[in-house]
């Protein structure tokens, strides 16, 4: 393209700043040429694609001052107004000398700590002893210089100011070092030759509209900007749903293929569905606060006759069984919590479920909270499905079918089961899966036949009711090669943008 051309492919915002490129920095040109910043950097790009500047950028550390470290620029740091106290009394009780000072108990410590390490004090007996001259005070305070003269580029700190910032960097928010990013912008031989052309702004056409269809007098004789269309334009993120709901949808989708239908609940109910109606004991350790969300109010109870169904049962008054061997206690069962698993909806199911329905399917997948630590591969908060098959006629070898037909469809192509315990199934497996990449075997769920002592309080009579459970969040980490659990609800933007969707 010559340069006539080039020069009417200029759109009004490069005319703009290209007067002013050669001040090399963003801000100058923003206030020169009166654009914000995004319209001055979206011109230099365009700019950069037609060969008229070459854009490069560079990161540096910075160290800054932090909170901390403006206020004790304005008070002093802690030791200096320690050491003023000390260069008046010499001799202080460790105690006496806190409370003078108005240090709190993390500034005291860390004066002291300090004071100790630059052999300006000693203690001895509980008093604190000044061992410096007011000459050699302001020598050794080398750190309140260093604050003076931020910011400061890390890489250029001297030898004195490196030392300053090591004796600084453990202490809270005194000092901060950020990452900062500068762009440089180079002119071409090119572009120093469109500068020297006539580049004022001109009448052109940017873009047709519907009025010049209809009246060629709106654009007869005029010129119309060129266009290059092989220039790079900036990218578009289309919308689409979160990539953890995706996969959701794809486990919705899995369960209602092999005919199940959905269960859904509100997130807080009372201790009796999420673990009483499950048999498990009210001294059980899951129950305790360590991993349940407990609140402060009291749930309503069902009717008396599922409540005794279910007390007779923890109880040992249910044939064949010897329960808990503990009196039940009803107002233990009316505790309010945000749910820790999804099985007090299969309850809550097996309970409204008419007997004339039967055989039949269901299954859940929503939130539930626990009170764990939150590190890389665990969180308070993720999400769980399941599964319940209540089936006269159902058994074991059934249970093992089912689980082998979903965690196909999840992708694993090789399961295998291993015996497991829960309160409230008998038998239990845990299932475990071979992940080809990784050439090991993982566990990924639980299931088991939900014992009579939870089948008979709700049903009234035991059926066999096929129950399992695999970990949903887990299978999504592994779909999108993601190692830290934290990143799937951080919602970072690059990030979403970035991820596939979830096809399998």
């Amino acid at each position: 393209m010559d340069i006539k051309k080039l020069i009417e492919s200029l759109s009004p915002n490069e005319r703009k700043i290209l007067p002013y490129i050669e001040e090399k920095k963003i801000d100058n040109i923003c206030r020169k040429s009166n654009l914000d910043k995004v319209s001055v950097i979206r011109a230099l790009e365009y700019l950069q694609n037609k060969k008229i500047l070459n854009i490069s950028s560079k990161k540096k550390k910075i160290v800054e001052i932090g909170v901390n470290g403006a206020l004790y620029k304005k008070r002093g740091l802690p030791e200096r107004r320690l050491l003023n106290l000390l260069s008046e009394k010499r001799i202080l009780k460790l105690q006496e000398a806190q409370k003078q000072s108005k240090l709190s108990n993390d500034e005291f410590k860390a004066s002291i700590g300090s004071l100790k390490k630059k052999a300006m004090i000693e203690i001895k007996n509980g008093k604190i002893i000044l061992n410096t001259g007011k000459g050699e005070i302001s020598k050794k305070m080398f750190e309140e210089l260093f604050i003076d003269n931020l910011p400061l580029e890390y890489d250029l700190l001297s030898p004195e100011q490196s030392h300053a910032l090591a004796s600084l960097q453990n202490r809270k928010d005194i000092i901060q070092i950020k990452d900062e990013k500068t762009v440089e912008i180079g002119v071409t031989d090119l572009g120093r030759k469109i500068i020297k052309s006539d580049i004022k702004t001109k009448e052109m056409i940017e873009r047709i509209t519907p009025e010049m269809l209809k009246k060629e007098t709106l654009w007869k004789g005029k010129k119309f900007r060129r266009y290059d269309v092989s220039s790079g334009v900036p990218a578009i993120h289309g919308g689409k749903r979160h990539f953890v709901n995706q996969a959701i949808d794809y486990g919705r989708k899995i369960w209602t293929d092999m005919g199940f239908t959905e269960m859904t609940g509100n997130m807080i109910d009372s201790s009796f569905w999420v673990f009483d109606a499950l048999f498990t004991a009210q001294d059980h350790p899951g129950r305790e606060m360590q991993d349940t969300f407990f609140i402060n109010k009291k749930s309503e109870l069902p009717d008396k006759k599922l409540v005794k169904s279910v007390k007779d049962a923890h109880e040992g008054k249910i044939k064949g069984s010897k329960g808990w061997q503990y009196n039940w206690d009803e107002k233990e069962a009316q505790r309010g919590v945000i749910r820790s698993h999804t099985t007090n909806l299969s309850a809550k199911t097996l309970t409204n479920l008419k007997k004339e329905n039967l055989p039949a399917k269901f299954f859940a997948i929503g939130k539930v909270l626990r009170n764990e630590t939150l590190d890389w591969s665990h969180g308070f908060e993720f999400n769980q499905t399941e599964g319940i098959v209540i089936d006269k006629d159902a058994n074991f070898r059934h249970l093992l079918g089912y689980l082998k037909q979903f965690f196909k469809k999840m992708g694993f192509e090789k399961i295998r089961f291993t015996p497991a315990y829960f309160p409230y199934t008998e038998p239990s497996v845990e299932v475990v899966v071979f992940h080809p990449e990784k050439k090991v075997w993982l566990e990924i769920g639980a299931a088991g036949i939900f014992r009579p002592e939870v089948v008979i309080p709700l049903l009234g009579e035991y059926i066999p009711v096929l129950a399992w459970g695999p970990g949903f969040d887990r299978a999504i980490m592994d779909y999108y090669k993601i190692k830290d659990l934290r990143e799937l609800y951080k919602n970072d933007i690059t990030q979403l943008r970035k991820m596939k969707f979830w096809i399998k």
